[in-house]
């Protein structure tokens, strides 16, 4: 039997085979809504396949008495595409819907379409079918699955203490995003952008009229954002519905003031490392994750 409070590192068995290459990998875990009682997650990977590498999304029960997953399948998969980024692929449970984002495989135009499920955050149930209501059902292709489009690599996202949702989202060269979303709007991207591309050119900013929805904050030069953590907890009390950020590039957290569906960039602490993820602990402390081979996990509580 596992003791799960003892630090060691276990292997846990009956896991997917993982195609890591480039920004593919095992993208993200979640906890189901049942995990008490029976241990559900929920596991989204890359793999590959004849069309290309492929993001999916898995469901099984995680068993710490054994260190295994069992009764783990499939239930959505992200069109294939031949590129090794922007599979974004971070999800988030609230109520009756499992949220995904779904990166642009550095494709661009997906971003615009309907008939794949690229470049778009997308509304499913808990089994991964397409939820009823999505704003785009019945465009034909994969337009059921999608609640919002025009993204990028978003690679965070979470609900506020009103329940609205958030996405953080990198953007090209400069223009990274904050994004408040409403179901059936379209976000910009390629279109629009506060960034440039990587080779200087041109992206026409957001502009009034454009027919896309701006950032509630963005960022330039790049902060690179790894994910989104809006922080519910009271350890922090001032700190109560903030959102925060872990810049890679940027090496630093940010945090972001959200009032309504505005956002305001309030303060930021150097971290001197690349920042993979931020999570609010059982306990309102708040873990940080370093990225790369001699990341750590840090620990931040009121002094």
């Amino acid at each position: 039997m596992l003791d799960v409070n003892s630090g060691d590192k276990v292997e846990i068995e009956n896991t997917p085979a993982v195609y890591s290459n480039g920004q593919a990998g095992m993208h993200d875990i979640v906890a189901g809504p049942t995990f008490e009682n029976d241990g559900t997650v929920y596991l989204s990977w890359v793999r590959e396949t004849a069309d290309g590498p492929q993001g999916v999304i898995g469901r099984g029960q995680l068993n710490t008495e054994t260190g295994s997953l069992e009764g783990f399948e499939e239930i959505w998969q992200q069109t294939p595409s031949s590129s090794d980024g922007h599979f974004s692929l971070r999800m988030h449970i609230d109520d009756d819907y499992l949220y995904v984002t779904s990166g642009d495989r550095q494709a661009f135009d997906p971003a615009q379409e309907t008939d794949t499920n690229l470049g778009a955050v997308l509304r499913l149930t808990h089994d991964g079918q397409p939820a009823p209501g999505n704003p785009f059902a019945g465009q034909g292709g994969r337009s059921d699955e999608i609640y919002t489009m025009g993204h990028r690599n978003p690679l965070g996202i979470d609900t506020d203490l009103g329940g609205d949702l958030w996405v953080s989202e990198m953007g090209p060269k400069g223009g990274d995003e904050l994004n408040h979303l409403v179901p059936g709007e379209n976000y910009g991207w390629p279109e629009a952008s506060m960034g440039v591309h990587y080779d200087g050119a041109d992206i026409p900013h957001h502009q009034e009229g454009d027919g896309f929805v701006p950032p509630a904050a963005y960022w330039v030069p790049s902060i690179s954002p790894g994910n989104l953590m809006i922080y519910k907890g009271q350890l922090f009390d001032e700190w109560t519905g903030d959102a925060f950020l872990g810049g890679l590039s940027g090496k630093k957290i940010v945090r972001v003031e959200l009032n309504g569906d505005q956002a305001q960039s309030v303060e930021e602490w150097d971290m001197g490392n690349r920042i993979r993820a931020l999570e609010e602990a059982p306990d309102g402390s708040i873990w940080i994750l370093e990225d790369g081979q001699r990341g750590r996990l840090l620990e931040w509580r009121p002094e």
